[in-house]
């Protein structure tokens, strides 16, 4: 066993004896979040929800990624999901910077190149989440299926406010 990992596999063995089981895996709030990887978002609980009622897609800066996409389109057709919210947030590294600064920061800190990595970080954060909204909306196979909204959550007040 790592000894990396055996702080956290032990509090998986106490999570285990009281896991919740015998979910079907289906969204029975008909919900999907497309949000950002930030530890500071508990999408869940910011909107109310339980275990197994949304589906949960997190990518840097919350953007609508192919595998995003790909998710969302699996949660209409086949997980019950007919509400999609994608949630930005405040002081977000991924709306504060670009990806060419991005880039140059872990280049700096690795000494490695990065040729071709992009992170999708977008300073106009606004103007990304209504993109990526539209994207969504107006997919063949997510249009007429499930209503689609933009968010953003302020992580210092912990109000959420549509945008779109």
């Amino acid at each position: 066993m790592d000894a990396a990992f055996a702080d956290l596999l032990a509090a998986n063995q106490r999570y285990a004896n009281s896991a919740p089981r015998n979910f079907d895996g289906y969204a029975h709030a008909g919900v999907a979040v497309v949000t950002c990887m930030d530890s500071r978002l508990q999408p869940l609980e910011m909107i109310g929800l339980y275990l197994g009622e949304a589906k949960i897609l997190r990518t840097p800066g919350g953007h609508v990624t192919p595998d995003a996409l790909n998710g969302c389109i699996l949660g209409v057709h086949l997980l019950k999901v007919n509400r999609i919210l994608v949630i930005a947030h405040t002081r977000c590294a991924m709306a504060s910077s670009t990806d060419a600064e991005l880039v140059a920061q872990v280049s700096r800190q690795t000494g490695l190149q990065l040729d071709g990595v992009q992170f999708g970080a977008d300073p106009d954060q606004v103007t990304r989440l209504r993109s990526d909204v539209e994207l969504l909306a107006g997919h063949p196979l997510i249009s007429g299926r499930a209503s689609v909204g933009g968010f953003r959550y302020d992580v210092d007040s912990g109000q959420l406010e549509q945008l779109c």
